[in-house]
C-alpha cells in the first residue's frame, strides 16, 4: 500500500455536523470490541504538534518524502541533522491523559486493539498492549541496503561521535518546535557540515528511520493486520486524526462499508466524516477522561 503524499485536504459541503455529546461514544465503548485509530491529535497534549491543526506543523514546514530521502544525499543530511535535535526532544515527551485513557479502556477489555498513525511511541509508553504502529516508529532505524535494524539510541551515539561540535553550534535552535515526524527546522548553514554515518553492519548502507515517509509503501503485512482488527471490530473509534492520508482513511471506509459504526473525536472536520456515524468535537484529553469515568468500573 502506498502512502499518498497528500499533505492538505479541504472540507466540502454536506459533511456530518459536529457534536459535543459523547453519548454515542459511551454506548459504543460499553458494548466492547472497539478498535481505536489514533492520529497526531492524540499527542498534542504531550507537546508534539499535529500536522494540520490550528498550530499544525504543515503551516511552517513540508515533511520529508521517501523520494527525496532516497534520491539525494543532501536531503538525507538535512533530515538527520534536524532529527538529531528533534529526536531528543521527542524522547522527553510523556504520555498524556488521552494516551492513559486509551490504555485504561484497553485494560478494561472495551478496546481490543489500537492502530496508531503516530511514530512517537507514546501509546505504548502509556502501557497499551495490542498496538499496531501503522507508520512505524522513530525509535528504530533500518538499513536500506542490508535490512539490518538498530535502535535510534545507537544511531544517536554514532552521530554524536561523528559530529562532535554540531549540537553546540546548533544550540540557538534548541527552542525550535519539534515536528510530528521528529525533526526541527534548521537553516542550511546549520546542516551543511553535518556528517551522516553509514550502516555499521554492511559498511556503506543508507540508514533510514523505521517510519513510513510520505510517498512510501506501508508494509502489506501490517495493513493486513489492521484490516483483520477492523473486520473483527464492533465499532471503530477515531481519535485525533484528520484522516487526510489514505493509509488511515481506508480503515474508516472499510468499517463503514461493512456496516461497522465509525465514531470520530477530533478538533475540526476530517476527510472521513462522510463515513462517520457520529463526529465529536472536543479536546481529546477531556473527552477521553470523561469516557473512562463513564464506562470503567
Amino acid at each position: 500500500m502506498r502512502m499518498r503524499p497528500t499533505l492538505t485536504w479541504e472540507p466540502t459541503a454536506g459533511l456530518l455536523p459536529a457534536s459535543n455529546d459523547l453519548t454515542a461514544v459511551v454506548e459504543a465503548v460499553r458494548a466492547g470490541q472497539v478498535v481505536v485509530l489514533s492520529g497526531a491529535g492524540l499527542s498534542t497534549e504531550s507537546g508534539i504538534p499535529d500536522y494540520r491543526g490550528e498550530n499544525g506543523s504543515l503551516r511552517r514546514h513540508t515533511p520529508m518524502t521517501y523520494q527525496e530521502f532516497i534520491g539525494a544525499e543532501h536531503a538525507r543530511r538535512r533530515y538527520w541533522a534536524r532529527s538529531q535535535l528533534g529526536w531528543r526532544a521527542m524522547t522527553q515527551a510523556r504520555p498524556n491523559a488521552g494516551h492513559r485513557a486509551v490504555t485504561a479502556l484497553s485494560d478494561a477489555g472495551f478496546v481490543t486493539g489500537v492502530i496508531t498513525q503516530n511514530v512517537d511511541g507514546l501509546q505504548q509508553s502509556a502501557g497499551a498492549q495490542n498496538v499496531i504502529e501503522l507508520h512505524g516508529s522513530l525509535s528504530r532505524v533500518v538499513c536500506l541496503t542490508c535490512g539490518r535494524g538498530s535502535t535510534r539510541a545507537e544511531l544517536d551515539h554514532r552521530l554524536r561521535e561523528a559530529n562532535p561540535g554540531f549540537e553546540a553550534a546548533a544550540e540557538r535552535y534548541r527552542a525550535a518546535r519539534v515536528n510530528p515526524d521528529g525533526d526541527v527546522e534548521l537553516p542550511d548553514e546549520a546542516v551543511r557540515e553535518f556528517r551522516v554515518v553509514a550502516c555499521a553492519a554492511c559498511g556503506d548502507g543508507v540508514l533510514k528511520p523505521d517510519v513510513v515517509f510520505f510517498g512510501e509503501n506501508v508494509p502489506p503485512a501490517r495493513v493486513a493486520d489492521c484490516r483483520r482488527l477492523v473486520d473483527d471490530a464492533a465499532a471503530l473509534l477515531v481519535l485525533g486524526s484528520s484522516l487526510t492520508v489514505m493509509s488511515g482513511l481506508r480503515f474508516v471506509r472499510q468499517a463503514a462499508e461493512s456496516g461497522t459504526p465509525v465514531l470520530i473525536v477530533n478538533q475540526g472536520p476530517t476527510r472521513g466524516d462522510r463515513w462517520a456515524t457520529q463526529r465529536i468535537e472536543l479536546p481529546l484529553g477531556e473527552a477521553l477522561a470523561t469516557l473512562v469515568a463513564k464506562v470503567c468500573p
